[in-house]
């Protein structure tokens, strides 16, 4: 917990109700629009948005101010120095808030991504787990640069990050399609194509006695002693206690299935005496999994020592147990089949790869049963701006690959998933979005919230204008740079946004100040995630409900020619509807529809709108 009582809450700003409003002027492409880039503080935004978004975003994607105390950081309007005594407690006060109504807007298989570094990264792994309890996925660690830049004193190169990862209960990574070429069915069998698979684990005796058993070959009567450095990988029913369950399959049963594959040449030894046995042990001709035999003296010290458990010992034959049989040198394996996969994806790994790795450095690693991203460093963000911008007005952006990692393995291209950033900063994400879309075919979206960052001494800096929203226009419809004595172009991905601004209302004057146009916005982004343009014309607003399933209705004032057209429309479609009206009581008492549902203005939308308990 921090200090929370010592800081000053935004009480009143938090009773304040947010609109927002167009600005075609700013926008990108014809509407409807379906991504979305907001100007104004997020904590505003975040508060409108769950009128239209709660439980609805797929992918949260934030790369938050850092606490560095380099100016990086503003709470109640002023930057948060680094002699601040309460400088820790004001970041976690101002990320508690966003990440609160965050959690709110995500989807049943919702993920939250959030970049940080070593500053804050322990306090910010803290508060998720306090803010999205039971709901940690794990930790993404990439290198952000590369070379070196020792730290102040203590000549340390500090060159990671981290990307924490937070989700609800149905989300699961994308991960990439396993490589099955690995299975075939040279052996003709009926259950289909299969792969050798390691019948060892990595557990040793002490940790696994129970999987510590000699594996007997029943059409050769050849035994395998086990490997006391890796046991067997499926127990056995000799040592299935007071009605133990397990997983998997025993190894009796997997013999009889003929799924144990025995070595092909089955060369085999038999010894006639112990004496035998310990001389070809000694000598080092004895199969290698025997030679544990001559240190059981130092196994029964640990034992006494209670360094290995006693059961142990009674589960390793004695020796004498080992003359007369068939005593194998070969390693069994078992039949892995591809129909028997419970996912033919290969999961994703926290490691966060540079990709100017070399191809030998990557095999070396073995990394063949995992997906891995291979993104570049923070240089490639802030190459990639200032093309765009002709400038480095912009310091320290992400990489796109890495934004494109995440937001690929959280979305995919057919749902329509909505992707958020609140900290949008230079629109990497929104870019990122329309690159996936423009590669797959996509139909994901974004809502980027992006503020000014104006302060005393820049009052007219605006970073959401003159940067993200000139980034993610470029992004749309192409841009070319300079580079040495060449111009070169890059091709626009498509796509389009719309720019708008959030506004705050006085709660007591709401009623009086709301606009039309701002409550057709919201409600057009509650049911169809899409806005156009209100149109002053007609007495009512009408979204068709094509995708939807039933038509939106917004009557902004129930005159007669408004209820002429509302008529009109009643007489020539029986699709149902629902009606957003400053007066339901008169259209429900004008119009008595089975197929509609009447809503009140603005009250409906305060009921949903986003509070946080401060």
């Amino acid at each position: 917990m921090w200090e929370r009582d010592e800081i000053e809450h935004e009480r009143s700003l938090n009773d304040d109700f947010v609109t927002l409003e167009l600005d075609e002027s700013l926008s990108v492409g014809q509407s409807p629009f379906e991504n979305f880039l907001i100007e104004g503080d997020n904590f505003d935004a975040l508060r409108y948005l769950h009128i239209a978004y709660k439980g609805r975003v797929k992918c949260i994607y934030i790369d938050p101010p850092y606490n560095t105390g380099n100016k990086d950081f503003v709470f109640n309007d002023t930057f948060v120095e680094k002699d601040d005594g309460y400088r820790h407690s004001k970041w976690l006060e101002y990320m508690y808030r966003r990440l609160l109504l965050a959690k709110d807007l995500l989807a049943d298989d919702g993920v939250i991504f959030v970049s940080i570094d070593d500053i804050e990264n322990a306090h910010l792994a803290l508060l998720m787990d306090q803010v999205f309890p039971g709901m940690r996925v794990g930790t993404f660690v990439w290198r952000r640069r590369s070379g070196a830049n020792d730290s102040k004193d203590w000549f340390l190169s500090v060159d990671h990050e981290y990307v924490l990862c937070y989700a609800n209960k149905d989300f699961t990574f994308a991960g990439t399609t396993k490589n099955l070429s690995s299975y075939s069915n040279p052996d003709g069998d009926d259950r289909g194509d299969w792969d050798s698979g390691d019948l060892n684990k990595a557990h040793n005796f002490k940790q696994r006695p129970e999987a510590f058993y000699p594996l007997h070959n029943p059409a050769t009567d050849v035994y395998y002693a086990c490997d006391p450095g890796s046991v067997w990988r499926f127990a056995t029913k000799a040592r299935l206690f007071n009605g133990k369950k397990i997983r998997t399959k025993p190894i009796e049963q997997m013999i009889e299935e003929k799924r144990v594959l025995w070595p092909n040449d089955d060369q085999f030894v038999i010894y006639q005496s112990v004496a035998e046995i310990e001389a070809a042990i000694r000598d080092g001709s004895a199969p290698k999994n025997l030679q544990m035999y001559l240190s059981m003296n130092d196994l029964k010290q640990q034992v006494a020592n209670g360094q290995a458990p006693e059961r142990l010992l009674s589960y390793i034959e004695p020796l004498d147990a080992w003359v007369g049989r068939k005593i194998g040198y070969g390693k069994p394996r078992y039949k892995r089949f591809a129909k028997e996969l419970k996912r033919i994806e290969q999961p994703v790994s926290t490691w966060v790869l540079p990709s100017s790795m070399k191809k030998t450095d990557l095999e070396a690693l073995d990394l063949s049963e995992v997906t891995t991203f291979e993104v570049g460093f923070t240089s490639e963000g802030t190459k990639l701006l200032s093309q765009i911008l002709s400038n480095k007005d912009f310091a320290y952006p992400k990489p796109m690959s890495l934004i494109k990692a995440l937001v690929g393995q959280a979305t995919d291209s057919e749902s329509g998933h909505i992707v958020m950033d609140f900290f949008a900063g230079s629109g990497t994400t929104g870019h990122a979005v329309l690159a996936l879309n423009d590669e797959d075919n996509g139909n994901r979206s974004f809502v980027l919230v992006s503020s000014t960052e104006a302060n005393k001494d820049e009052p007219a800096k605006n970073v959401c204008r003159d940067i993200t929203a000139k980034r993610l226009r470029a992004a749309v419809e192409g841009y070319s740079y300079r580079a040495k004595t060449k111009t070169n172009k890059v091709g626009g991905l498509g796509g389009e946004f719309a720019y708008m601004r959030a506004n705050r209302i006085p709660r007591e004057t709401l009623a009086i100040d709301i606009r039309h146009d701002q409550i057709w916005f919201v409600l057009q982004q509650m049911h169809a995630n899409s806005i156009s343009p209100f149109k002053n014309e007609t007495p009512i607003q009408i979204l068709e409900g094509d995708e939807i399933g039933h038509d939106i209705l917004y009557v902004p004032q129930l005159n007669q020619e408004a209820i002429d057209a509302l008529r009109t429309r009643f007489d020539t479609t029986l699709k149902p509807c629902i009606v957003y009206s400053w007066q339901p009581g008169v259209v429900r008492q004008r119009f008595n529809e089975s197929q509609m549902k009447v809503e009140k203005i603005p009250d409906y939308l305060i009921e949903r709108f986003g509070r946080v308990d401060l």
